[in-house]
């Protein structure tokens, strides 16, 4: 794309180098050669520079918002390059390594262009896998949050057509997909890329290795003359270098060395834990570990507050920092570290940068960084000036991609470690209670103290031993002091009753119901049935239910009894003394994007089962497009992905969900394929895609 504008930030074949500290130029170069050309190397500050933040980069008002909502505040090296450019219109090759920030360097400035009136793809970006397409389709979710009528679709085989279809229908603005599918629909004439005005290429080098070069050129070849595109890669292979020469017009060339060296003192180890059991897990590991002082890093900053207030409720000194803490306060709190009033400090990586506290000997990035620059600013935190440093990674199971990206990029394995056990715990806590006997000793009272229970061991006839158990109770304020085995829900036994290849009426099975009555809770309690007006179709599980209502409502575990859910509703046991204000406040709390307008519950219609047929195999009461008898051999393995519900409003896309199904027959128009549909991160909020 033509671009003449004098004061623009590069000019045509311009490489714009984030390392780069001076102007080059190729004097030896013959005349007319493409070498030959002067080239402006312009140093970008990779977000180091001194007062350069997202706010300061001309982006949507609603798009600056949404940054600044999840807490990011200055941008990284390839970020600050890219977005200027994308937003003058340029089209731009992006020289980076896998996880340096390459999605937020497309996506924002690209959401700032668009425009919502217009009920066409008006943006496509082609990702090589499946995973890479749900993240950034997320990515773009998250930075339009504040932009009610941008619609995202994720486009990748092994899903059904007529999700898709339904997205397309319905005007979404970004595509995201694998080019592959985006291929079939081309063909099929449901993708009209006429009107489209950014085509960005993630991962490049990635997809002609994989065999995608051809579709990659067919798509191409079918965006109009006057699209921008922006092609981003690890790599320039020749293939890559031909692509850009053919369809990119006068590109800025911004190149991006990513910083990828860790300290070899520091001991760096991951665990693989699920986000519902990461404060479980991070409670046994600070109980275990033995360490001085730990930095423990988080997305954003709510989650600071969040986590340091959950943490000194289970007995540790912690303390949050954050931008959006005074300066004075920040202050107090490191100091506070330094002095050893404070053990652990959870900030975010703006909060924790130029951070150099001697006492720090560990880092625990609860939340694994997006790019690799990040995880090792992070952990060197640590292991300054010679000493020895320790860092730990919480990694959820849809996160080892971002692992492997961090392995490769510094090019260290990290050790994987088992949590510790219920033994490993309770054995250190009787270990510190002996310590602490010990230590006291020494205390200067210990001789008045000695007296007073001397007398009244005397005075009451009890024994020593007694009376210093009954001291050590008081210590522990009443909470259990060996830790317990968590109870798991038993599985069910399984019978096998048609190894004949016969399935068994569906209908002849017993229903899951409470037909039995309310059983007492674990407490004791006596447990009433509760409707709450969320079911499969908000795909929620007990898990989350119960979540909601400790979490929201202040219920303990044990006052929640048996969930059932059903398709449109579900019943869970709770006291049946619950007042009822506390029962009309918790109608508000959200499960599953919807609110659970919770009621006492009246058991099923008159003259119908307890088990609704909605609920087990009759036909679901509502619910979406499911495609054409044509479509069925596209639906991969798991025909419950996200689904459209032609009842709600008119804003397209898809509406999240977990990814975690695979299979599906893998299909040679995209290599990663499998099943599912995307429903988003467990959360509850309410994702539009």
């Amino acid at each position: 794309m033509n671009n003449n504008d004098e004061d623009r930030t590069a000019t045509a074949g311009d490489e714009v180098d984030t390392d780069a500290s001076t102007p080059e130029s190729s004097e030896s170069a013959p005349a007319g050669s493409p070498e030959a050309e002067s080239t402006e190397a312009i140093p970008a500050g990779g977000g180091d520079a001194p007062g350069v933040t997202f706010a300061d980069m001309g982006l949507a008002p609603a798009v600056a918002k949404a940054v600044q909502d999840v807490g990011y505040e200055v941008p990284s090296a390839i970020q600050e390059a890219t977005i200027p450019l994308v937003l003058e219109g340029r089209d731009v090759v992006g020289l980076a390594q896998t996880g340096t920030g390459k999605t937020a360097a497309f996506a924002l400035p690209i959401l700032s262009l668009i425009d919502p009136a217009v009920k066409s793809p008006q943006a496509l970006v082609l990702a090589p896998t499946r995973e890479l397409a749900l993240q950034v389709a997320e990515a773009c979710v998250t930075y339009s949050a504040n932009m009610p009528q941008v619609n995202v679709l994720p486009i990748y085989g092994g899903q059904a057509y007529g999700i898709q279809l339904s997205g397309l229908r319905r005007g979404a603005q970004i595509i995201v997909g694998t080019p592959g599918r985006v291929i079939d629909h081309l063909k099929k004439g449901t993708l009209d890329l006429s009107g489209l005005r950014h085509l960005v290429l993630d991962e490049a080098d990635e997809m002609l290795a994989m065999g995608f070069q051809e579709d990659v050129e067919r798509i191409l070849s079918d965006t109009p003359e006057s699209t921008q595109v922006a092609l981003f890669s690890a790599t320039m292979p020749a293939a890559i270098r031909r692509i850009s020469q053919r369809y990119l017009t006068n590109p800025a060339e911004v190149k991006v060395a990513s910083k990828t060296s860790t300290a070899p003192n520091i001991q760096q180890r991951y665990v693989l834990v699920h986000h519902r059991d990461k404060l479980d897990a991070l409670t046994r590991i600070l109980e275990v570990e033995d360490f001085d002082a730990m930095i423990m890093f988080v997305r954003t900053k709510s989650a600071t507050e969040e986590l340091a207030e959950r943490l000194r409720a289970r007995g540790f000194s912690a303390a949050p920092i954050n931008g959006d803490i005074p300066q004075n306060l920040r202050e107090r709190t490191i100091e506070a570290l330094k002095d050893g009033r404070t053990d652990i400090l959870v900030a975010t990586d703006v909060a924790a940068r130029g951070l150099d506290v001697p006492r720090i000997s560990h880092v625990v990035n609860y939340d694994i960084p997006h790019d690799t620059e990040s995880y090792v600013h992070r952990i060197g935190r640590t292991g300054r000036a010679g000493r020895s440093g320790h860092a730990l990674l919480f990694v959820t199971p849809r996160e080892r991609r971002l692992l492997s990206q961090i392995e490769r990029a510094t090019r260290q394995p990290l050790t994987e470690i088992q949590l510790p056990s219920v033994d490993d715990v309770n054995e250190m806590r009787m270990a510190k209670f002996a310590q602490s006997i010990t230590e006291s000793l020494d205390d200067s009272n210990l001789a008045l103290f000695r007296r007073l229970v001397e007398d009244y061991a005397s005075e009451h006839s009890v024994s020593m031993a007694d009376i210093a158990a009954a001291l050590a109770t008081q210590s522990r304020n009443s909470d259990e002091f060996l830790m317990r085995e968590p109870e798991r829900p038993q599985r069910r036994e399984r019978h096998d009753d048609h190894r004949d290849g016969r399935r068994d009426d569906r209908r002849d099975r017993p229903a899951r119901d409470f037909s039995d009555g309310p059983r007492p809770s674990r407490s004791g309690k006596d447990m009433a049935q509760y409707r709450i007006a969320v079911g499969k179709r908000n795909n929620v599980k007990p898990g989350s239910i119960m979540g909601a209502l400790a979490n929201e409502a202040g219920l303990r575990g044990g006052d929640i009894g048996r969930i059932s859910i059903r398709f449109d509703h579900s019943v869970v046991e709770l006291p049946a003394d619950l007042p009822a204000d506390q029962i009309e406040s918790m109608k508000g709390i959200v499960v599953g994007g919807a609110e659970i307008d919770i009621r006492p519950d009246s058991g099923p219609p008159s003259g119908r089962p307890g088990s609704y047929r909605d609920d087990r195999g009759g036909k679901p009461r509502g619910g979406g497009f499911r495609g054409q008898r044509g479509d069925r051999d596209d639906r991969g393995g798991d025909r419950r992905g996200g689904r459209f519900d032609d009842r709600r409003d008119d804003r397209g896309g898809y509406r999240g969900g977990d990814d975690r199904r695979g299979g599906g027959p893998r299909r040679d128009d995209d290599r990663r394929g499998g099943g599912g549909g995307f429903r988003g991160r467990s959360g509850g909020s309410r994702e539009r895609y």
